[in-house]
């Protein structure tokens, strides 16, 4: 594979036994806590192996070379606000329907931060849990690529783009730029002036995309009054965010939320307010979903197949465990919906 290094090689029991100085069936007693040798042999043996970063394999298959059968996803975000991202709901349906064709599990852990990542990505490799994996959120300043280049575990990024990807590693992207553009050039026709982008996470490699291509879309046409505030996608800091702009001297006429979740959950605390939506402020969601349905009025939206968005992810990944090459794979831009939270800016 282009730009891919060699694989790390996994520490095995005859690598301890080296440093240990003892036997290989005395470090399989050791390990496995069988009779046979002493406990200061044990207690050395138990210490080698931590040294050398020696797992156990828990797949039978890995043990006879075949692979383990299973592809990871780990995300790193606040647990607390998977339950109602329908996007990560629909992308996984997508992945888990291709892998289940293959009849590949998949192995999925939620952790705290990038560096939680990386040590679940060294513990799988090391204990032959995965054959490969699937990544999200790619960050500005991302050390996973390095990693997973470096362990030889085959990955596939998912929301990253061809100027910023890694060169043995696939990439399934949406253009972010071009997508926000188009909501800007929408907003700015209906005569909205002040805009606000209610974003998700800092750090994002998407959401770092959008605040730029806004902040661009603005200069070229000359607004001053156009700004975005990130957030961590829940629904408590997307109706925060939107009272604290509303309540502000000068209160946007239009918002751009970064999720369907925010979304509502801002067109709710602008009511509250005492804005009308969209006569006094209008609406857009990031994403398309039956909450944007069930709210009045039903909210603009752009419009995206994440389950295709996850099909996709899941076959490039498939590819490159069959010894395919790394690539990029372009999905369809977000298509921009206009329903009834859009309207005419107040004054235009």
């Amino acid at each position: 594979m282009s730009g891919r290094r060699s694989p790390a090689r996994r520490p095995t029991m005859k690598d301890i036994a080296r440093h240990a100085g003892v036997s290989q069936s005395a470090v399989s007693f050791a390990l496995n806590g069988r009779p046979g040798v002493s406990e200061e042999t044990r207690d050395r043996v138990r210490q080698v192996a931590e040294e050398l970063g020696w797992r156990p394999s828990t797949a039978a298959r890995a043990l006879s070379g075949e692979g383990a059968a299973t592809v990871g996803f780990v995300l790193a975000r606040p647990a607390d606000t998977l339950g109602v991202d329908s996007f990560f709901l629909q992308l996984v349906s997508g992945i888990q329907e291709v892998l289940a064709e293959r009849h590949l599990g998949l192995l999925f852990q939620v952790v705290e931060d990038v560096a939680d990542e990386c040590a679940v990505y060294r513990r799988w490799w090391a204990e032959h849990r995965v054959d490969g994996v699937l990544v999200v959120d790619p960050r500005t300043d991302d050390p996973r690529p390095d990693l997973l280049d470096e362990l030889g575990l085959p990955a596939v990024v998912i929301g990253g783009a061809p100027d910023d990807r890694h060169p043995g590693l696939s990439t399934v992207w949406a253009d972010d730029a071009g997508a926000m553009a188009s909501v800007v050039d929408g907003l700015y026709a209906l005569g909205h002036r002040r805009i606000v982008h209610i974003a998700g996470l800092p750090g994002l490699a998407h959401t770092e995309r959008r605040i730029r291509t806004l902040r661009a879309e603005a200069g070229r046409r000359g607004l001053s009054e156009v700004k975005s505030v990130t957030t961590d996608y829940s629904d408590a800091e997307g109706a925060a965010v939107t009272r604290r702009v509303l309540e502000g001297v000068a209160p946007p006429t239009a918002l751009i939320y970064d999720n369907d979740v925010m979304a509502v959950a801002g067109a709710a605390a602008a009511t509250e307010l005492g804005f009308a939506v969209p006569a006094d402020v209008s609406v857009v969601s990031w994403e398309d979903s039956a909450l944007c349905r069930m709210v009045k009025p039903w909210l603009s939206a752009l419009s995206r197949d994440s389950v295709e968005f996850g099909r996709t992810a899941a076959r490039e990944l498939t590819a490159l465990l069959d010894g395919g090459s790394a690539r990029a794979v372009r999905v369809p831009v977000p298509r921009l919906v206009e329903r009834g939270s859009t309207g005419v800016a107040r004054g235009a």
